[in-house]
């Protein structure tokens, strides 16, 4: 039983930890403050508003709850252990229930890593077609599906708002949008250029090829008074949508590309029937792209972030996946490596992504 009490006591020290690392006395004042604006008259008046306010609550009170009901259940379970040290039978229960809520710590831990004011949100993942021609355009495209995998394996929604179709096969360009809590938290690890080695299918001489491919994680913004932009620095463009085809293919020109003109950067949405809602889908994408650029800026000058400063090519690779001369996915940045491949393609990321955030404690 000595034993077991010291594990119990080491889990309340962690999780008292936590709760000083999340400052839980700012958390609860923010809570009290939140239930106070909601009962206030009017507060239904301004929906935007008040839909966000509640979702903020509810998180926050969801994330407070899940620390407090982990340590309320620690310290009964510390007090069942003061009180039955002889008995045989409460001790197997006691020392079950304390191995389940390590595991339950262990799995979500992360909760006290991912704290920053967007790790929480959404994510929008935009895929591009680097140095490598045709390979290259096939490559983003086995990224798309890799992602698009991973995220419906982790209880995400995976939603394909642009794709643009290579002349041939593959893609040039696409734009993911990942919907669920600590999307962008976990998935903006994935920022950076992957590298694909194999024998080329498109190579009559069958010659091993290298192939790369930028991927590039925004997260959505919230509010759109976050980063307003002036309609004189926009160009909207309508397009006809492009994909494989099928019954479901708007044949009218509803695919909306927009531009922000002063930099040049572009998002693009076509996932709706509708004109209008397309447009409002790019201009979320455009919002949370110059939302990250204006984060950098801070540090860098604009001419800094385009163009060549992360270009998808030799050199500037985040991970490589090597499926010729021998089977390997390598990680350059966390020297996380596996040899199954085929799990990582089809969306198995959990120990790359993971190993990340683990970082965030050192």
């Amino acid at each position: 039983m000595k034993e077991i009490k010291e594990n119990l006591e080491q889990l309340r020290n962690k999780i008292l930890e936590v709760e000083e690392r999340l400052d839980f006395s700012r958390l609860k004042a923010e809570i009290e403050g939140l239930k106070a604006e909601a009962r206030e008259p009017g507060f239904w008046d301004n929906p935007e508003h008040a839909a966000e306010a509640s979702k903020k609550l509810a998180d926050l009170e969801e994330e407070v709850g899940f620390w407090e009901d982990m340590k309320s259940e620690v310290e009964e379970l510390e007090q069942l252990a003061s009180i039955s040290e002889h008995d045989s039978d409460i001790k197997k229960e006691i020392t079950q229930r304390t191995q389940e809520l390590e595991k339950k710590y262990t799995k979500e831990e992360f909760r006290i890593f991912l704290s920053g004011p967007y790790d929480k949100s959404d994510a929008f993942i935009t895929i591009y077609a680097g140095a490598g021609g045709l390979d290259a355009q096939d490559w983003a495209e086995m990224l798309l599906r890799m992602y698009q995998r991973y995220l419906e394996n982790s209880g995400y929604t995976a939603t394909l708002h642009d794709e643009s179709r290579g002349e041939e096969k593959g893609i040039k360009e696409a734009t993911l949008e990942a919907r669920g809590k600590y999307a962008y938290g976990f998935l903006k690890y994935e920022n950076g250029v992957h590298r694909l080695v194999r024998i080329s299918p498109y190579s009559s001489q069958k010659l091993r090829h290298t192939s790369f491919a930028l991927v590039e994680v925004v997260p959505k913004l919230q509010k759109l008074e976050e980063f307003e932009i002036p309609e004189s620095d926009l160009r909207i463009d309508t397009f006809r949508s492009s994909g494989p085809g099928g019954q479901y293919v708007n044949k009218r020109d509803s695919a909306v590309r927009v531009t922000h003109i002063p930099t040049g950067i572009t998002a693009s949405s076509q996932s709706e029937r509708l004109q209008g809602l397309n447009k409002d889908r790019a201009l979320e994408m455009l919002r949370s792209k110059l939302f990250v650029v204006k984060q950098k800026e801070r540090k860098k000058e604009l001419k800094e972030l385009k163009g060549d400063n992360i270009s998808a090519e030799w050199g500037n690779q985040i991970r490589s996946y090597v499926l010729h001369p021998y089977q390997m996915v390598k990680d350059h940045r966390t020297d996380v490596e596996t040899s199954n491949v085929d799990s990582v393609l089809g969306g198995n990321l959990s120990d790359f992504i993971d190993e990340e955030v683990k970082k965030l404690r050192e």
